[in-house]
C-alpha cells in the first residue's frame, strides 16, 4: 500500500484578503475556483511549486487557526522575496528552533500558520 500527496483545506472568509496573502504576498498561483452558484462560498486551489492548498469559505470544510508545515528548499531567498514586498500585515523572520532547521512562519487573515521550514 503506499499513500499519496496530501492537500491541506484552510478556511477563509474573505476572498479578498485571501487572494492579497497568497497569491500577492506570498506567490502562489490560482489553479481553479468553484462555487455552486454565484452567490455561494468560494472553494478555491492555489499553488506554488509542489505545494498544493485548498482554501475554503465553507463552514463544514475545516476549522480557522490550522497549522501546517511547507518544506522549503532556499527560505533565505523566499524571506527576501516576501520581505521586498513590505506587506502590511505579515512581517516575518527566520528563526532556528532547536530541532534544527530553520522556520520562517506567516498567518493567515483566518489565524491559519503555515510554517516554512528548511533543513538548514
Amino acid at each position: 500500500m503506499t499513500l499519496g500527496q496530501i492537500t491541506p483545506i484552510l478556511r477563509s472568509f474573505d476572498e479578498a484578503k485571501a487572494r492579497e496573502f497568497y497569491i500577492d504576498f506570498l506567490g502562489f498561483t490560482i489553479d481553479w475556483e468553484h462555487r455552486f452558484e454565484p452567490n455561494a462560498p468560494l472553494y478555491m486551489g492555489v499553488s506554488r511549486g509542489d505545494c498544493v492548498l485548498h482554501l475554503s469559505e465553507h463552514h463544514g470544510d475545516c476549522s480557522p487557526g490550522g497549522a501546517i508545515r511547507i518544506a522549503c528548499d532556499d527560505i533565505d531567498a523566499y524571506h527576501a522575496e516576501l520581505t521586498a514586498k513590505n506587506y502590511k500585515y505579515a512581517k516575518p523572520g527566520i528563526e532556528s528552533p532547536p530541532w534544527g532547521g530553520r522556520e520562517m512562519t506567516v498567518k493567515d487573515a483566518a489565524g491559519n500558520r503555515l510554517t516554512f521550514a528548511s533543513a538548514t
